[in-house]
C-alpha cells in the first residue's frame, strides 16, 4: 500500500549559535546532527594546509597542526598513492605561477610502495596538504589522509588521480559503461573521480554540473596556497545540511523544513543541483511556534538521549558510555505479555534490537558497543535475533559489524567511530527551586503572583494577562465563586486575567504572560 511507503522529513534548526537537524522517518527521530556556528570546529571532510610538527618512526606515522590544540595524526597508508604531486603542488605554488598550468604540468609519477617509511617523504616544518577522515575525540586529535577528495551526490572527485572507479551496486553493463565514458571526457588531466551508486540513471548535464562544481571547490583553494603557506582551513565540505541531504536524499525524502531564508535557499540550491526534480520538497518554515516542537522533535530528543530509555509496555534500555567501550542493558520491566518466559524474552529483545539500532545512529555511537540482551535457551530465537539485528542495521551509513550472541546472551557490535558520541544533558533545572530543593511555603504562594500581577499594572501600565499555573495551584486561584483570588485581582487591580492550567508544571509553578502571549520576567 502506498500509505505504508516510508517517508522522510528533515527538519532544520538554524539559530544565532548553532545549527541542530533532525531526521524523521515516518514522524520518528532517527538522526540527530548539531553544527556549532561559533568559535573553530574540525569536522570530517574539511581539508587544511598543515605543518609537520614530528615524525614518529615507531608508529610509521606524523604529528600534524592544523590549528587544533590536540595535534592531528597522519599514518604513512595515509598520505595516498599520488603524494609527490600534491607535495610539488604545495612548494611551486606561488602568486606569480598560473595555477592551472603548474596543477596540469605536474607529473603523477610512481606511486607510493606500501612498505615505504614516513621518514622518508615526511620532514619537521614541512606543509601538507591534509583532510580530516575523523574528527578529535576525548585525548585524541583529528586522524587525518593526505589522499585529498571532494565527494558529491553522484561523483567523488579526486585530485592528482587517474583512476575512474564506478559503484559495484551498479549491476548494468552497459551503465557502467556509459557512466564511465561521460565522466572520463569531462575529468581534466590530473583528475579521478569515483561514480556513486546514485549516479545511476542521471543526465549528462546533472553530472557535469556537479563535477564543475566540485572541481571549482577544490581549485578555489589554490588561491589560499599561493598567498601563505601557514597554517590554514583550505575548505570546508559542505554544511551539515547539505552533507545529510548529499548522503541520505533519495524518493523516499517528503519533505524538507528550514527555519532560516539564508540556509533554505543554499539548500534548495543543492537539491536542484543534485536532485532536480526535488527542489520542490524544500520549503521555508516561518510560523511563530519553534520548528522542533512544531515537529516535535524536541520531546523526542528528551525521552531518547537519556540514560534510561524506555520501550513499549514497560521494557527498557539502560545506555552506559565511557571512553573505551559502549554497554547496552535490555530489561523487560514490568512486561507480561505472554506466560511463556521465552517468547516473552524474544519479544522483548527484537523490541529492544529495533530500539538499538536506532539509538547508534541517533547518538552517533561508536567503536564496541556491547548489548546484555535477556537471556534465551532456544538457538532458534538466538540465530533470529542476530539476523534481525543485521537486517536493522542494514540502513546505517556508519562501517559496523554485527557478531552472534555469546554464550552468555552478549552481543557484540562494531561501528565506525569518526566523531564524539552525541550527548544531550536530558534534565533540567526546577524552575520552583532553581536547584536547591526547596521551594517558597505554599501558603504564600497568593502573594508572590500578587505581588507580580500588580507590578505590571502599575509599574509598567499593563491590563491584560495570561496566568500559566499548574491545574493544582489553578485550581487553588480559582476556589470560590464570588471570592476566589482570581475575581479578587480583577477587581483590584481592574485588569483582564485568564488563568491556563498546564499539566507540563511542578505543582506551585507559575508564569506570566501579557495578551500577546509573550512572557513577563
Amino acid at each position: 500500500m502506498e500509505s505504508e511507503k516510508p517517508t522522510k522529513d528533515l527538519v532544520v534548526d538554524v539559530s544565532s549559535s548553532e545549527v541542530q537537524i533532525a531526521l524523521m522517518e515516518n514522524h520518528r527521530l532517527i538522526e540527530y546532527n548539531k553544527e556549532s556556528s561559533k568559535g573553530a570546529h574540525f569536522t570530517v571532510g574539511d581539508v587544511y594546509l598543515g605543518k609537520v610538527k614530528k615524525i614518529l618512526p615507531a608508529l610509521n606515522a606524523a604529528f600534524v597542526d592544523i590549528g587544533d590544540q590536540k595535534e592531528a595524526f597522519v599514518h604513512y597508508l595515509d598520505l595516498g598513492l599520488y603524494f609527490d604531486a600534491f607535495d610539488r603542488f604545495v612548494r611551486e605554488s606561488n602568486q606569480n605561477t598560473p595555477m592551472k598550468d603548474l596543477y596540469s604540468g605536474i607529473a603523477l609519477g610512481d606511486v607510493l610502495p606500501k612498505e615505504g617509511k614516513i621518514g622518508d617523504v615526511l620532514k619537521p616544518g614541512q606543509m601538507v596538504v591534509v583532510q580530516i577522515v575523523k574528527e578529535p575525540i576525548s585525548t585524541k586529535g583529528s586522524r587525518l589522509t593526505a589522499e585529498i577528495s571532494l565527494a558529491g551526490r553522484n561523483i567523488v572527485l579526486l585530485p592528482f588521480a587517474e583512476k575512474v572507479s564506478i559503484s559495484q551496486k551498479i549491476e548494468s553493463k552497459e551503465e557502467k559503461k556509459r557512466l564511465e565514458t561521460l565522466v572520463r571526457s569531462i575529468l581534466p588531466k590530473n583528475y579521478g573521480a569515483i561514480i556513486r551508486t546514485a549516479a545511476e540513471g542521471k543526465t549528462a548535464s546533472v553530472l557535469v554540473g556537479e563535477t564543475q562544481s566540485l572541481i571549482e571547490k577544490w581549485e578555489g583553494s589554490w588561491k589560499k596556497i599561493a598567498r601563505n603557506k601557514g597554517v590554514q582551513l583550505l575548505f570546508t565540505e559542505y554544511s551539515k545540511t547539505t552533507t545529510i541531504l548529499r548522503d541520505l536524499l533519495n524518493d523516499s525524502f517528503s519533505n524538507i523544513y528550514i527555519n532560516d531564508e539564508k540556509v533554505c535557499e543554499e539548500a534548495r540550491k543543492y537539491v536542484s543541483l543534485i536532485s532536480p526534480e526535488q527542489e520542490k520538497i524544500v520549503h521555508l518554515y516561518s510560523d511563530r511556534q519553534p520548528i522542533f516542537d512544531h515537529f516535535e522533535v524536541t520531546r523526542q530528543l528528551k525521552g531518547s538521549f537519556g540514560k534510561v530509555v524506555p520501550m513499549r509496555q514497560g521494557a527498557y534500555l539502560v545506555i552506559e558510555t565511557t571512553e573505551a567501550l559502549n554497554v547496552i542493558d535490555v530489561n523487560s520491566g514490568i512486561r507480561t505479555k505472554t506466560t511463556d518466559q521465552e517468547d516473552n524474552a524474544f519479544e522483548v529483545n527484537k523490541t529492544a534490537a529495533e530500539e538499538i539500532a536506532r539509538q547508534l545512529r541517533l547518538r552517533d555511537m561508536g567503536g564496541i558497543v556491547i548489548v546484555d540482551f535477556i537471556d534465551m535457551e532456544s538457538n532458534d530465537h538466538k540465530n533470529a535475533l542476530f539476523k534481525y539485528m543485521q537486517e536493522l542495521m542494514e540502513n546505517d551509513r556508519a562501517k559496523h559489524n554485527v557478531l552472534p550472541l555469546t554464550k552468555f546472551g552478549l552481543m557484540q557490535i562494531t561501528r565506525q567511530r569518526i566523531r564524539p558520541v552525541t550527548e544531550i544533558n536530558t534534565t533540567e533545572t526546577c524552575p520552583v527551586c532553581h536547584g536547591t530543593g526547596k521551594i517558597a511555603s505554599s501558603v504564600v504562594i497568593d502573594e508572590e503572583i500578587e505581588r507580580k500581577l500588580a507590578f505590571y499594572v502599575i509599574e509598567k501600565g499593563l491590563s491584560s494577562f495570561i496566568l500559566k499555573t499548574s491545574p493544582i495551584l489553578g485550581a487553588y486561584l480559582k476556589r470560590g465563586l464570588f471570592n476566589s483570588f482570581l475575581i479578587k485581582w480583577r477587581k483590584k487591580y481592574r485588569c483582564k486575567l485568564e488563568i491556563v492550567e498546564t499539566t507540563d508544571f511542578f505543582v506551585l509553578q507559575h508564569e506570566l504572560f501579557n495578551e500577546k502571549g509573550e512572557k513577563l520576567d
